[in-house]
């Protein structure tokens, strides 16, 4: 299995490395990049508590919290993981995710 990263997600990444480096440098930059995606491969495992999304929003998937961003996936029809959509924790998460979603 393996972790896929959807377009809005990866515009995501960009932007909390920019953020980061401008304002903590390369080093820490790269970091913190590094390190969240070693938790998207960690997903696979269960080595990541996540929640479901609620029902109300009519998505099978889930999130979890890293560090100050929370990551929202779900399972893709091949079984692989998707990453869907990476937020800001003073982002109104639901709003923001009925966006990346199309609707």
């Amino acid at each position: 299995m393996a972790v896929g990263i959807r377009e809005a997600a990866s515009l995501q990444l960009d932007e909390i490395y920019r953020y980061t480096r401008d304002r903590l440098g390369v080093d820490q930059a790269d970091r913190y990049i590094t390190d969240l995606c070693a938790t998207f491969d960690r997903i696979e495992g269960g080595g990541v508590e996540s929640r479901p999304i609620p029902a109300e929003f009519g998505v099978d998937g889930f999130y979890f919290r890293h560090v100050h961003h929370f990551v929202y996936w779900r399972r893709l029809a091949n079984g692989d993981v998707g990453i869907v959509t990476i937020l800001h924790e003073r982002m109104h998460q639901m709003d923001r995710f009925r966006d990346d979603r199309g609707g």
